[in-house]
């Protein structure tokens, strides 16, 4: 796959966008008579443009799909451990970090996918310069480096480094590249091209969770973590010949965006958005932080089942993921999103009734059904109310890395919530109450930015 050339002095037809999705300028003919010969310098920056552009995305193919397994190897790897930490806080907390509290615990899984966020959106920019074959290299060693030296962590500091610092980072660097460069082959078919690549994130978090309950207990939590490594290695491998096959288009370097855009400040679509995004985030996270922690603190399971409801909510999270999508075609993003903000508040408000493990399982699947939409509706959502395409990235990345920040403090504040009564039993309605609240408020935040969206962009209410 190459991209194509064009001489200086080719016009572009009237009407077609630019390969990176920004609306293309276009230019009167100039006077043949009047207009200066173009300089040597003029000649090399015009096939500089040109050379930087990609070819139109063929939309299938095998180098094509195979981005798409690429993809969902290399999701496996950076969110299914991610998703899957819930059931690290629970064996942590009863085992080799059993003198810690639960909120210091929980800053190892939330550094991990703030660095993953944060990270990503600077990857974005050295991924339109070229440097994707760099970042695949070092992003998939990083995690697997980081999975192999948890392996070996006895101390806090040895698990806060190796799982939440140099898993975080070597995920941030092929986070944000992995879909870009599923975009980059996929036009018509992207949605469906993304959806198989996002599915792996359930994948791997069942995956993983289902390893470490049945290896621990078999050969120790050390073997255990070696075996998932083995796994990540193998993904990892898998995904090198996948991504690259074809790409000799990604050596070029392309126009990289600004991660900057100071009139999004004075935008109040993006202002809301980001703020209705922040308080999703600092909600969203904390039951699959301590759906395990609650069945065994405070419900009296085993451990083994404790981690089956967390697969339980993770699995119906895959199926909510693909649901939602068809929902917002038909009543919107921004409604559909909110609406699932009411419901997964009045779960978390239900979550403190539960006194039962059928109940409770009942709700863990639930909250894994309806709350997917939670972290999938924001960027479609988003799309949607930019007023400018060209700038969608850069204001995408601004949001996004304002609202890791509540990735990263929600659920450590949560369990400093936590707390044990007289007779020894553990109280979480703190917790349960904070995640509600926070989803409420994220509610009637989305029902303001729903509103002036439908009267600065007149186009109804299904936004």
């Amino acid at each position: 796959m190459t991209a194509p050339t064009l001489e200086y002095g080719e016009k572009k037809v009237f009407g077609e966008p630019s390969q990176e999705g920004e609306h293309a300028v276009y230019e009167q003919e100039p006077d043949q008579n009047t207009s200066p010969a173009p300089t040597d310098e003029e000649h090399l920056d015009a096939r500089s443009i040109a050379e930087s552009q990609l070819p139109p995305a063929p939309d299938g193919g095998l180098h094509a799909w195979l981005k798409v397994v690429g993809g969902f190897l290399i999701y496996i790897n950076i969110w299914g451990f991610t998703l899957s930490f819930g059931a690290f806080q629970a064996y942590y907390s009863g085992n080799i970090l059993s003198n810690m509290t639960a909120s210091s615990i929980s800053w190892i899984g939330t550094i991990q996918a703030w660095l993953l966020i944060v990270v990503g959106v600077l990857s974005g920019p050295l991924f339109d310069r070229g440097y994707f074959r760099s970042m695949l290299c070092i992003g998939n060693f990083l995690v697997v480096f980081g999975i192999m030296m948890l392996s070996l962590s006895t101390k806090y500091w040895q698990i806060f480094l190796s799982q939440g610092i140099c898993m975080g980072i070597g995920a941030g660097l092929l986070y944000i590249p992995s879909l870009a460069l599923v975009g980059i082959w996929f036009d018509k078919k992207r949605s469906i091209a993304m959806g198989l690549v996002m599915s792996g994130i359930a994948i791997g978090g069942i995956m993983y969770i289902l390893m470490l309950n049945r290896l621990v207990p078999m050969l120790g939590f050390p073997w255990a973590i070696r075996c998932i490594g083995f796994i990540a290695l193998g993904a990892a491998l898998l995904s090198f010949p996948a991504l690259l096959s074809g790409s000799k288009v990604l050596t070029r370097p392309r126009k990289a965006r600004k991660l900057f855009d100071k009139t999004a400040l004075k935008d109040p679509l993006t202002l809301l958005f980001t703020l209705s995004s922040f308080l999703n985030f600092i909600g969203y996270n904390i039951p699959y932080f301590y759906i395990p922690t609650y069945a065994r603190e405070a419900l009296g399971t085993s451990q083994s089942l404790a981690l089956y409801t967390l697969v339980m909510a993770v699995a119906a999270s895959f199926f909510g993921r693909i649901t939602c999508g068809f929902v917002a075609q038909y009543i919107g993003n921004i409604v559909g999103w909110c609406l699932c903000s009411v419901i997964s508040a009045v779960l978390a408000f239900s979550w403190i009734s539960i006194t039962t493990v059928p109940t409770f399982i009942a709700f863990a699947i639930l909250w894994g059904f309806l709350s997917a939409s939670l972290v999938t509706l924001p960027a479609s959502a988003f799309a949607t109310i930019c007023p400018d395409l060209s700038r969608l990235g850069t204001r995408m990345g601004m949001s996004w890395s304002v609202s890791s920040i509540a990735t990263l403090i929600g659920p450590p504040i949560a369990g400093q919530l936590i707390r044990t009564k007289e007779d020894g039993k553990v109280d979480f309605l703190g917790l349960q109450l904070w995640s509600g609240i926070f989803l409420l408020v994220t509610s009637c935040t989305l029902s303001i930015l729903w509103y002036v969206s439908m009267k600065k962009l007149g186009k109804g209410w299904r936004i």
